[in-house]
């Protein structure tokens, strides 16, 4: 029977928290395009791969239209202006977007870490990601969900009216990015707000948006380019809309200011790109590799994904199918309760110390925060009982460098595989390390993603290349293990609000019931779950696990 304690909460969701009921947002809609994309995947590999791929396609309608607009033009000066200057530019995000905003970062940073190149503007772009540096590999709950977190963030980097923001928001509503906004334009920096549903649809429907999107002080570029491939997983064709936008941003900067060059078209080469990853080969080797991580998994192996170069981006798409499809996250090398997760990132080159500084280019950037701090900010007890791990100690307590990791090896399944980038510079060496920290690996695979494209000082498209190859495995590959029904996540995390308003969005149409039903059903179950001892044990979706209760099958 449900607790009057949980139906209290499930009412209070229902009554009390509709800025978080999203479904009328096209980014949590079902893409037309990819309804039926567990059957296109039944039907072949290859046939599934194509049909993801068509939805990229959209990013490219996006690219044409934002790169021409005045809104894009006037981020670019700014930008320019603000680093001559010797100001800062930031880019502020949450989940995918905070990855992404770490890696545009990184990005910068590495051009300036190269031999003779000019230091001045090595300082010139940061990041914000909601919890810090810690989330980049393991998603922090409920942190979106405030304004002050986000707020408190701006604050530690002391930015100020010199600098400039670009606040990312796929769905343009969550809380803490807002929070950041809202404070670099209170201390007057430059702001930019970009996100991926219609302007007008969000001013309309959500005050949080409508605060900041009617903000004459707030340049907003609309990003918007439909639904997802995969419902409401903003880290495929939103994310993949603000990194090349992003990205431009940067390389169009550095044209200016340090290397003097033409700035390319950045819509047509990434045109090249999408041309070149749905050419028969590529498609092959892509439906290949899924085949190959499905086989791996269902044979109850796992896998390890050793980088060097483009190491950051691969840690990007491996932390993401933790929520996205409720696999077990990046365990610490201290725990030894929760099951192993079924990828895993490092670098054969460098321990993790090594690791953190290379692919950062800088030292780790993690919150500290006592219960006063989190209390200080109107968290509740919730938080501010129990503070999450997520300091620098937890962080290097995952071991992404070269250290041992004999319990990723044990099985006669569990694979080693490295991933290239096409005539990357550290190519040669990575692989001599790969080849020597990969030896007790029983299975060994090498993977060499390229663009179809010329390198840029940045290398954008390559960027841009390895994200959509990774997404579309990723993704491919749950389909096949039956995680996906349609084109919907059936199994999906809960961590934050917007989460919880998709799962109960699920649970309503695969159990054929209404939300308000669903809502209820949704709470009990989980509070049933939190009952149970899941030690060495994998958790079910919430949403999977409500539907068994309620009698009803995805």
């Amino acid at each position: 029977m449900m607790t009057e304690e949980v139906r209290r909460e499930a009412q209070n969701f229902l009554d009390n928290e509709t800025e978080f009921h999203l479904g009328f947002l096209p980014t949590e809609q079902s893409n037309p395009l990819t309804r039926h994309l567990d059957a296109e995947f039944a039907r072949s590999t290859a046939a599934g791969v194509r049909n993801l791929q068509c939805a990229d396609r959209e990013v490219l309608k996006m690219a044409r239209r934002v790169f021409s607009s005045a809104e894009f033009k006037r981020m670019v000066e700014t930008g320019c202006r603000v680093v001559q200057n010797g100001g800062r530019i930031v880019f502020s995000g949450c989940g995918a977007t905070g990855r992404l905003s770490i890696l545009l970062e990184s990005m910068w940073r590495e051009y300036f870490a190269g031999k003779g190149v000019d230091q001045r503007y090595a300082d010139s772009v940061c990041s914000i990601m909601t919890g810090g540096d810690y989330a980049l590999i393991r998603s922090v709950e409920f942190f979106e969900d405030y304004q002050s977190f986000g707020r408190r963030q701006v604050d530690e980097l002391n930015l100020g009216s010199g600098d400039m923001i670009v606040a990312i928001t796929e769905g343009g509503e969550t809380s803490s990015v807002i929070g950041t906004l809202k404070e670099a334009v209170d201390r007057g920096m430059a702001a930019f707000l970009m996100f991926n549903n219609p302007a007008e649809l969000l001013r309309e429907r959500l005050v949080r948006c409508r605060e900041v999107i009617t903000n004459p002080a707030v340049t907003v570029l609309d990003l918007c380019c439909g639904p997802m491939a995969i419902a409401g997983s903003t880290r495929m064709q939103a994310t993949t809309s603000e990194q090349l936008v992003g990205g431009a941003l940067l390389e169009m900067i550095l044209a200016r200011l340090v290397t003097g060059e033409e700035p390319i078209d950045f819509a047509a080469e990434f045109e090249r790109v999408l041309d070149h990853l749905e050419s028969e080969e590529s498609v092959g080797m892509i439906a290949d590799w899924i085949d190959f991580e499905e086989k791996t998994y269902r044979g109850r192996g796992k896998i390890t994904y050793f980088a060097g170069d483009f190491l950051l981006d691969i840690f990007t798409d491996t932390t993401e199918r933790s929520p996205t499809f409720m696999l077990p996250p990046f365990r610490r090398n201290d725990d030894r309760k929760s099951s192993a997760s079924w990828a895993f990132v490092k670098d054969p080159r460098n321990d993790t110390a090594g690791t953190w500084a290379r692919m950062l280019h800088r030292a780790p950037r993690c919150l500290e925060w006592t219960r006063e701090d989190y209390l200080a900010m109107g968290s509740g007890e919730r938080i501010a009982s129990n503070p999450p791990r997520i300091g620098i100690e937890a962080l290097y307590k995952m071991e992404v460098g070269k250290e041992p990791a004999p319990d990723r090896c044990a099985s006669d399944n569990d694979a080693a595989v490295a991933i290239m980038v096409a005539d990357a510079p550290g190519n040669v060496a990575f692989l001599a390390a790969y080849e020597a920290v990969s030896a007790p690996f029983p299975v060994h695979r090498k993977v060499v993603i390229s663009s179809g494209t010329e390198r840029t000082p940045l290398a954008l498209m390559d960027h841009m290349a390895v994200k959509l190859v990774l997404n579309t495995v990723s993704t491919g590959t749950m389909v096949k293990m039956g995680r996906v029904a349609g084109n919907w996540m059936s199994w999906v995390d809960i961590s934050n609000k917007k989460l919880i308003d998709r799962a109960i969005r699920l649970i309503a149409e695969l159990g054929k019931i209404d939300y308000r039903d669903a809502c209820f059903a949704l709470f009990d179950a989980v509070d049933d779950m939190n009952r149970e001892d899941w030690t060495n044990r994998e958790k079910p979706s919430p949403v999977q696990y409500t539907l068994a209760r309620v009698g009803r099958k995805a």
